[in-house]
């Protein structure tokens, strides 16, 4: 028994001392993290959030042939293995096809994860548009003091949309102690984004990373005068014509946007995004943001990987890719969130779900692009 006592007692003491550590070095967040082993499409009930206000709905009109085809065996059978929650299929600004998993509908609420990194993008070409923002080109030094010195004077809003910025950061989910794990449950947005430190020459090597995201929310924030989910309602959300109120989820009550990801919509809403992209900068006979931004956030970046190959698949903050000869864009989130747009097609698709798989040698994205593509461009050419 004493022996068992002893044994209890260290175990105790080791609690109690692992904790003090959490503690102390501010790691909190390793409590929420250790919980919630992996992230999930309805993380927002987990966190503080901000609402992006809608305002009066625009409705997105149904085709004459709404719902009337029907997708194959082989991709229905895919999209119920990867758990998706919702598939819809614009065409001409009509809904062709929609449809709903596990208890979701049109109305759910669901978290983008990185396709809320081509939102932020958006908002920064609406606040340059304004003047709020001088262009792309402007240093971040500007609107962050804390960034004179060293090689991140040298860092541009640019470097930022493009994911050239090279900072030190992990870009990991899986490790506890990984900045985007930190990020994701942490506490302090804004205290992890004063601490980013560049590591090499800005604007010559991708490396997607997360932190840019932060960065440029804080830009907006201070260019604005607003809050990142307060200017995308005005700017954004309204205009829109969204149907439903949109969450982003923040770091803490009344604190910072989790940029990078954690914006919670619906597959309807999202298309809209997709629509204006579409559409150059119009939508609902409205210019939101200017179409020389969106003509440049969808050209490939002059840069290379860390392993010295052209970029041609990014551009501000959107994908880029084809498929038999036909260029897309897309924004994109981990667990398989897409907008896709096929300019040449008219066709906009959004898919949302729980795990992001590809199929047939083809990357998820390429995949459903081609499936829609082919389904919809060959067999529903007539406009109604």
């Amino acid at each position: 028994m004493k022996i068992i006592k002893k044994i209890l007692l260290v175990l105790l003491a080791l609690i109690i001392l692992i904790n003090l550590g959490i503690v102390v070095s501010g790691n909190t967040y390793l409590y929420k993290a250790t919980i919630n082993t992996y992230v999930g499409i309805d993380d927002y009930t987990l966190f503080d959030n901000r609402t992006i206000e809608a305002g009066i709905p625009v409705p997105i009109p149904e085709a004459s042939l709404y719902n009337k085809t029907k997708l194959s065996p082989e991709f229905k059978k895919y999209l119920v293995e990867t758990q998706t929650i919702a598939f819809l299929v614009l065409k001409n600004d009509s809904v062709y096809y929609e449809e709903y998993w596990d208890g979701y509908d049109t109305n759910s609420l669901s978290n983008s994860f990185s396709a809320a990194k081509s939102i932020v993008s958006i908002l920064i070409g609406i606040a340059i548009d304004e003047g709020k923002i001088k262009s792309v080109d402007q240093k971040v030094s500007d609107f962050i003091p804390e960034y004179y010195h060293g090689l991140n004077a040298d860092l541009t809003i640019k470097h930022l949309l493009t994911m050239t910025a090279s900072f030190d950061w992990d870009e990991s989910y899986e490790g506890l102690f990984s900045k985007t794990t930190k990020a994701y449950y942490g506490r302090d947005l804004k205290k992890m984004l004063l601490d980013f430190e560049v590591t090499d020459t800005p604007g010559k090597t991708f490396k997607y990373q997360s932190s840019n995201q932060l960065v440029l929310t804080y830009i907006l924030e201070k260019a604005t005068g607003k809050t990142l989910s307060e200017y995308a309602s005005e700017k954004l959300w309204k205009p829109l014509g969204a149907k439903n109120d949109a969450l982003w989820s923040l770091d803490e009550k009344d604190g910072m946007e989790k940029a990078y990801c954690c914006f919670n919509s619906n597959a309807r809403d999202f298309s809209r995004i997709g629509l204006l992209y579409l559409h150059k900068g119009i939508l609902n006979g409205q210019r939101i943001v200017s179409e020389d931004y969106v003509k440049k956030s969808l050209e490939p970046i002059s840069a290379t990987d860390e392993d010295g190959n052209a970029v041609d698949y990014y551009g501000y903050s959107w994908w880029l890719s084809d498929v038999d000869t036909v260029n897309y864009f897309y924004a994109r989130g981990i667990l398989g969130q897409y907008i896709i747009v096929v300019p040449d097609k008219n066709i906009v698709v959004v898919r949302l779900g729980k795990i992001r798989k590809g199929h047939k040698g083809l990357p998820p994205h390429d995949y459903i692009a081609d499936y829609v593509i082919n389904e919809f461009s060959n067999n529903h050419e007539n406009k109604n």
